[in-house]
């Protein structure tokens, strides 16, 4: 059982390789928010295979998937669901949105307007939704990943604070390695073929191997001197002089649960600085709001991370 996250991270390589190439760190990043129960906010220019690589962790997982194009007219009913009048019954059903699936997708987030962004909150946060007084639950392995172009702000909505840390890991999705799109091509580049006709090649995970490995995170030893390590990280941002908002205590949380679950990759017992170190790009860097100084001078939140990973003793 204490093998169980890097068995299931194992498999899930295998699983998405099947289908989409050259997304490791991707993959990597996916395994924390399944057992850390999070989502994901994935940042790359179109064209890389963000949404079959959704579809394919659907498909291994066993659950059902959908997707939601972000777009200025989007209404939160379109995805939450709304009710219409039912004639046999002779009264009002409820008739669910995309929202209610196991894994969704939602394309260009940062395109929708902010009452529908907002719609998520509830959503990703307590993975239920309020419809007309009435508490609806969403399935139990719930998963948010949304993407966005960074390249592109003409027509969008940038997501606020509250929203962004609502996430619990940004990935950087960037142009495949040559030998990586050589192979592509090789795969999918015949004139009738369809990527997606792959996504039958993916076997379905056991889901008894991501309740083993939740399990093991959560006994995952984290010593009072990693804690503290973890803390003087997150007064650093909010101390910082480029930033002008740091780490949240949501952020100083997925910091620590995103550790455990490193720590649980390499088949340790407890946690260690370097695993710390391995996950705080991906949970800080969408967290951190620069100053606008920092911003004219072209500081990237990038840069201000490793500063901070430099300047922050690290636990003997």
């Amino acid at each position: 059982m204490s093998t169980a996250i890097r068995q299931l991270r194992d498999l899930l390589v295998q699983e998405l390789g099947r289908v989409v190439i050259g997304v490791e760190p991707a993959v990597d990043a996916l395994v924390i928010a399944l057992i850390a129960r999070g989502h994901v906010l994935v940042q790359g220019v179109p064209g890389l295979g963000k949404t079959l690589f959704a579809k394919a962790l659907a498909r291994s997982l066993g659950g059902e998937f959908k997707r939601i194009q972000g777009t200025a007219d989007l209404m939160p009913s379109d995805i939450i669901g709304v009710h219409v009048f039912d004639e046999a019954a002779r009264g009002f059903a409820f008739r669910p949105g995309p929202l209610f699936a196991d894994v969704v997708l939602m394309d260009e987030i940062n395109r929708a307007g902010p009452k529908t962004q907002s719609a998520l909150l509830e959503a990703m946060e307590e993975r239920q939704v309020s419809v007309e007084r009435t508490v609806l639950p969403l399935p139990a392995d719930f998963i948010v990943l949304a993407t966005q172009n960074p390249r592109e702000f003409e027509g969008t909505f940038p997501l606020p604070e509250s929203q962004l840390d609502r996430f619990m890991l940004r990935v950087d999705m960037s142009y495949p390695a040559r030998a990586a799109e050589s192979e592509i091509l090789s795969r999918y580049g015949g004139v009738l073929t369809a990527a997606h006709a792959a996504l039958d090649s993916v076997a379905i995970i056991d889901a008894s191997l991501l309740a083993q490995a939740r399990e093991v995170a959560d006994r995952m030893h984290v010593s009072e001197a990693l804690v503290a390590y973890v803390l003087d990280l997150a007064a650093a941002t909010r101390q910082h002089p480029r930033l002008a908002l740091g780490l949240s205590t949501r952020g100083v949380l997925a910091l620590v649960k995103a550790a455990r679950v490193v720590a649980g990759v390499r088949e340790s017992n407890f946690v260690t600085p370097d695993d710390v170190k391995q996950v705080v790009p991906w949970v800080l860097a969408h967290r951190l709001v620069l100053t606008p100084e920092a911003t004219l001078e072209g500081v990237s939140d990038a840069e201000v991370v490793q500063g901070l990973l430099d300047s922050t003793p690290v636990p003997r």
